[in-house]
């Protein structure tokens, strides 16, 4: 038997389709590292992000997100630590100077660009409040609650897949082929690195409710 209704989760999987198409802050940092790095780095940060989700979703089933949610400090705490780290990855991304597809440099690990994925997921405090208000709404307390969070929150992140998969092979394709452009690649650091810092301001200007 499934952990989820059927029906619930014939429901439940256009709505969180809907979510997924928003542009936030897990499509944008998808978008930056398909561009700078291609298709390969687009989907890495892809995965790390549904793992982040995945994380997400087990800490909600536990019952401990709801010490987030009741906490304004912890929720703040989470979500400077959110800024702090995208302002890192901006002034990286401006240390590292502009494309080039000709030199002879090592690529970034893909692990690298997955484990930045997920941290950018989990220190992202809106994750924590959709989970936290939005998955509650499908789960049936005669059931398994964790089985039930787990479930849809999976299903969710599948979708996250595919969705933020779709943007990452896209841009990947066309930042390789624009980056032969000397005028792209000059400035294509610097636009990774506003990304980021953009982020980072959309973060700090978000309040809880």
């Amino acid at each position: 038997m499934l952990p989820v209704d059927p029906l619930i989760l014939l429901a439940f999987v256009p709505a969180a389709l809907a979510l997924n198409l928003t542009p936030g802050a897990d499509m944008m940092f998808t978008l930056a590292q398909g561009l700078r790095a291609g298709p390969r780095a687009g989907l890495a940060a892809n995965a790390g992000i549904a793992a982040g989700g995945v994380i997400h979703t087990l800490v909600a089933g536990l019952g401990l997100g709801a010490l987030v949610a009741a906490h304004p400090m912890a929720f703040d705490a989470i979500r400077w630590a959110g800024v702090a780290y995208l302002l890192i990855l901006a002034a990286q991304s401006l240390r590292a100077g502009p494309l080039d597809l000709k030199a002879e440099v090592a690529p970034r690990p893909l692990g690298r660009v997955f484990l930045d994925g997920m941290l950018v997921n989990l220190l992202n405090p809106k994750v924590i409040l959709f989970i936290l208000a939005f998955l509650p709404q499908f789960v049936d307390p005669s059931r398994p609650v964790l089985a039930q969070f787990l479930t849809l929150g999976v299903v969710f992140s599948l979708g996250g897949l595919v969705v933020n998969g779709a943007v990452a092979v896209f841009a990947g394709g066309i930042g390789q082929r624009l980056a032969r452009s000397a005028g792209f690649a000059r400035w294509l650091g610097r636009a990774s690195a506003m990304i980021f810092a953009g982020l980072a301001l959309r973060l700090a200007l978000l309040q809880k409710g």
